[in-house]
């Protein structure tokens, strides 16, 4: 089913007289993924609670194609949400947790067992159809969720959280096969998580949130590169960018740790704090007369205790002191 994306035009939350989102603006292509990113209370789970009809809009509108289904209830609004716990039903078999919303929507035997049989071998879980949840992983569970939502042949594709059960080995192995799934679908998909690395994993774009508000829409790649605020760069990036104060008053200077280098003396004196061994590379904290530092290096450097770091100008990043929008 084709449809022309997902658009939010100004749209507002306001509970009382706190605003939980203001004046969003964002539009998902058809077959794009793009994630909500952003720290706890950021407004993003709001956002997809409101795309999804769980709560109403205060103002702005929402579209799914051409429809309007700002006012429309969520059982009509042809979209699926997956969220961070399966819901999956405990005495019912894979195949029976995903015949059961098909029954119930009046789907004919016939088609139910021709849907079921194409997104159990979409999600190889052909092997596991007879099998009930408790006896399935962690990511097998989230496969089952995630075809129960495709069997709806939604427009609209909802994630909230969809890997945050999961420990960590589990998340990057199944990132890169969610993310298969995703992409060269007709349906939008709207991902909302608070890792950045599956964000940056996962989606084609980024949608950067804080209090609310849109803070930076782009590419992992724009975002990393070219942050539009100081929140922005210190939110994407790992480890975290360096902040100095800058020679030019009311200005704090960027610097990220990977683009931080020794140097000959002469450069910026450094003192090893401690050091942080990762295999293939080392994160290195450093004293410096310009505040505390980090430095990401190869795992097999040797660096003495007292030495001199510096970095490329064209890498630095600039930022205005007082509101912390970038400065060209």
């Amino acid at each position: 089913m084709s449809t022309d994306g997902l658009v939010l035009d100004g749209v507002s939350r306001r509970v009382g007289g706190r605003f939980l989102l203001r004046r969003l603006n964002l539009r998902v292509g058809a077959g794009e993924c793009l994630a909500l990113l952003g720290p706890s209370g950021c407004g993003k789970s709001t956002t997809l609670r409101l795309v999804a009809g769980l709560d109403p809009v205060s103002e702005g509108r929402i579209l799914l194609g051409e429809r309007d289904i700002t006012g429309l209830p969520a059982g009509r609004r042809q979209v699926a949400m997956v969220f961070q716990s399966y819901a999956l039903y405990p005495h019912l078999s894979v195949e029976g947790n995903l015949a059961l919303g098909l029954r119930v929507r009046g789907v004919e035997a016939a088609e139910r067992q021709r849907r079921i049989a194409a997104v159990l071998e979409l999600l190889q879980l052909q092997e596991l159809r007879e099998r009930r949840p408790a006896e399935l992983s962690g990511g097998q569970r989230q496969r089952v969720a995630l075809a129960r939502a495709l069997l709806r042949q939604p427009r609209l594709v909802l994630l909230d959280e969809p890997m945050s059960n999961l420990d960590a080995q589990l998340r990057e192995e199944l990132r890169p096969e969610l993310r298969r799934l995703l992409v060269g679908a007709e349906q939008p998909v709207l991902y909302v998580t608070h890792d950045q690395q599956e964000a940056l994993g996962m989606a084609d774009r980024i949608a950067v949130m804080e209090q609310g508000r849109l803070q930076q829409v782009g590419t992992p790649r724009q975002l990393y590169d070219d942050p539009a605020n100081r929140f922005v760069a210190e939110f994407i990036g790992r480890p975290a960018i360096n902040l100095l104060a800058a020679d030019e008053p009311r200005q704090v200077v960027g610097v990220r740790p990977e683009h931080v280098r020794p140097e000959p003396a002469g450069a910026l004196p450094a003192r090893v704090e401690r050091r942080e061994w990762w295999g293939h590379q080392q994160l290195v904290w450093l004293e410096t007369p310009r505040g505390r530092m980090r430095m990401l290096t190869p795992g097999d450097a040797s660096l003495r205790e007292s030495l001199h770091i510096g970095w490329s100008p064209e890498r630095e990043l600039r930022f205005a002191a007082d509101s912390g929008e970038r400065i060209p």
